[in-house]
């Protein structure tokens, strides 16, 4: 019997392993994927978000802890525990050193385009090198990896943890365990009982995309969930993109993300726009921009752009729409000519052009116009004009298992002695919506690690219960 099992094979699990394996116990980790697409949503990250108090190795500037903590609460709404958020942010200003024991490189700063290093930390060769790195150190330490092994159900009695269950029907015994298996965002029949039909008649989750891994099915979430554990966080709230609509169904990554949105402007399928496009910077915004999508009708939305906007925002995987006029746009992306027009012109109209500076809040914005532009509003007059089609990106999805401070699942208000939970599985206490860069690498690095020591501590306390019994 192993001391230690932990179910899945991302950066939340392998912290956790290695933690458990740090702390003296024996450790099984059960990857549901094949090797080559082991990590989970994790091989398609790059960066961590960290807390720092002045200029540290490969962060720049400083982010302290309440800089950390507002922007938290900004893109949460205020949904989010205080206690386990600021756990989290104060782990950040330590963890790095810990993970380049574990063989994880990170990109210095001011070098090649990821220089922006005041909030993030780059992982050198993203995140699949970093989960490289961390499988490479587990396998040294003796810790046992098994891939194409699918958990179906968790034995749990009086809440304690006793096995696991394949879906072969073996069954797996451990002193404990750390559940680190991801969401449910490629289980497309619970999206759509999730997001449900709307007042057109339409599932939206049918046109959903799935950034990440087609391995994150929820079967163990569900399963616990039907145990009576107690759950945290809204089904339809998640990390959510808006990514181009050519995108593959899943495994789509990073690249998949449009950068373009502020520096143009956004209709729907009907030429008209709907949204603030300049409300924030990137790393606060992108995330809202999946939801608003995958509220119009169809999911689908056009951001366009114009020439003085090209070399302004990261290159995408996917060739722009490109026309002479906003009438060869409209034509190539289907919509009514005449409206795409009049949505272009009433926006040229109203923007009062300042001093662009996109790397500022700057002056540049709308006046007599709903919605409104806040920043960057440029008018789209120099063609040629570009255009890409937006569809909703799920990364992952925010309903959870309700935790604590120890990681410990919660059945009915009480802790687990010997059952914990770490990563997306978990992220849903503290994003109860909105999604700010790299935070969920944070999440999980940090409460991975809590949770696999608290995995170590309980094999510990077992052992020193039956010695002295």
């Amino acid at each position: 019997m192993f001391d230690v099992i932990v179910v899945g094979g991302g950066n939340a699990a392998l912290c956790a392993a290695l933690t458990a394996r740090e702390g003296g116990a024996s450790v099984l980790i059960l990857e549901s994927a094949p090797i080559e697409w082991r990590g989970g949503n994790s091989v398609h990250t790059r960066n961590l978000r960290c807390m720092h108090d002045a200029p540290q190795d490969v962060l720049v500037e400083a982010y302290p802890e309440e800089e950390f903590w507002q922007d938290l609460l900004k893109v949460t709404g205020g949904l989010t525990n205080e206690k386990l958020a600021r756990i989290i942010i104060r782990g950040t200003s330590t963890v790095r050193d810990w993970m380049r024991k574990h063989g994880v490189h990170f990109q210095p700063s001011l070098s090649g385009t990821l220089h922006v290093a005041r909030t993030n930390a780059f992982f050198m060769g993203g995140g699949k090198a970093l989960v490289n790195a961390f499988f490479r150190s587990a396998e040294q330490l003796g810790i046992k990896i098994r891939y194409e092994t699918t958990v179906k159900h968790v034995n749990v009695k009086d809440g304690i943890f006793e096995s696991v269950v394949l879906d072969n029907g073996e069954v797996i015994s451990g002193k404990s365990c750390v559940l680190a298996c991801g969401g449910f965002e490629s289980n497309r029949e619970w999206l759509k009982e999730a997001w449900g039909q709307n007042e057109n008649g339409e599932w939206p989750a049918d046109n959903f995309l799935i950034r990440g891994t087609k391995f994150n099915r929820g079967d163990v979430l569900k399963n616990l969930l039907d145990q009576g554990a107690d759950q945290i966080g809204d089904v339809t709230q998640g990390h959510c993109v808006a990514i181009d609509a050519r995108s593959p169904l899943y495994d789509g990554g990073i690249c998949t993300r449009l950068d373009c949105v502020s520096l143009g402007i956004v209709v729907n399928q009907f030429a008209k726009r709907f949204y603030d496009e300049g409300e924030d910077f990137w790393p606060k915004r992108y995330a809202i921009w999946g939801r608003l999508v995958a509220l119009q009708q169809g999911q689908i939305a056009y951001s366009i752009i114009d020439s003085k906007a090209i070399g302004r925002f990261m290159p995408p995987v996917f060739s722009a729409i490109k026309g002479n006029t906003i009438s060869e746009i409209a034509q190539q992306l289907n919509l009514d000519v005449d409206q795409l027009n009049q949505t272009v012109n009433e926006f040229n109209q109203s923007c009062h052009v300042g001093t662009f500076n996109h790397n500022i809040l700057d002056d540049c914005h709308t006046e007599n116009i709903a919605p409104e532009k806040t920043h960057w509003a440029l008018p789209i007059d120099q063609g040629p004009f570009y255009a890409y089609p937006l569809r909703p990106g799920i990364t992952f999805t925010y309903l959870s298992l309700k935790t604590d401070e120890t990681a410990a699942v919660f059945f009915n208000e009480q802790a687990s002695p010997n059952l914990f939970v770490a990563g997306e599985l978990m992220a849903g206490n503290v994003l109860g919506k909105g999604y700010t860069a790299g935070i969920g690498m944070s999440i999980g690095t940090i409460f991975g690690r809590i949770a696999g020591q608290s995995a170590a501590d309980a094999v510990k306390k077992m052992k020193e219960s039956h010695a002295h019994a």
